[in-house]
């Protein structure tokens, strides 16, 4: 049996974050499930899905702790039983969302509050903001996988964002 692991991990980026993280978990006979990381502001950060036996979860928590510091940030979560990758059904009713407008402050809060009171979860989100190829103004982008309710279709979903997007003047687009 496995032990699912959900680690985070906020420090001020070097190399060889990742190589002491993966060190750990095959210390321990982990196996990295998932993982999404990222470079920011001169910060590293991540978040990671590890597998490992029950026998050594413990163990890993325990080193994955260790490594924490003022300046590095750890957090180890275990998730609820048939958390683990092979137990998680593939996405259904799956839908990802694209944006792009001039960048300004409110945009993932209008969002984000028009998709919750829909009940949508947001599955993966990545944000950026680029110069604007003719004007120069800052451009704000947004992707996002999101996880429909039972309840909610693309079309209600669509219908729920087009008067928000006219409000934030930005182009929205919804692939299946």
């Amino acid at each position: 049996m496995l032990t699912s692991l959900v680690v985070s991990i906020v420090a001020p980026d070097r190399p060889g974050i990742v190589s002491e993280v993966s060190d750990k978990a095959a210390e321990f006979g982990g196996n990295w499930a998932d993982s999404v990381m990222a470079s920011m502001a001169g910060y590293f950060a991540g978040i990671l899905h590890l597998q490992v036996p029950n026998a050594n979860a413990d163990l890993l928590v325990s080193a994955l702790n260790a490594m924490a510091s003022p300046s590095v940030q750890i957090s180890v979560a275990r998730t609820l039983p048939g958390g683990s990758a092979a137990a998680v059904a593939p996405l259904k009713g799956g839908v990802k969302l694209d944006l792009v407008g001039q960048d300004r402050p409110g945009i993932i809060h209008a969002i984000s509050a028009q998709l919750s009171r829909l009940g949508i979860s947001i599955v993966k989100l990545q944000t950026r903001i680029s110069s604007g190829a003719m004007s120069g103004e800052n451009m704000f982008h947004m992707q996002a996988q999101l996880q429909l309710p039972p309840n909610v279709d693309e079309d209600t979903l669509r219908a729920a964002l087009e008067g928000l997007a006219n409000e934030l003047m930005v182009d929205i687009t919804l692939d299946d």
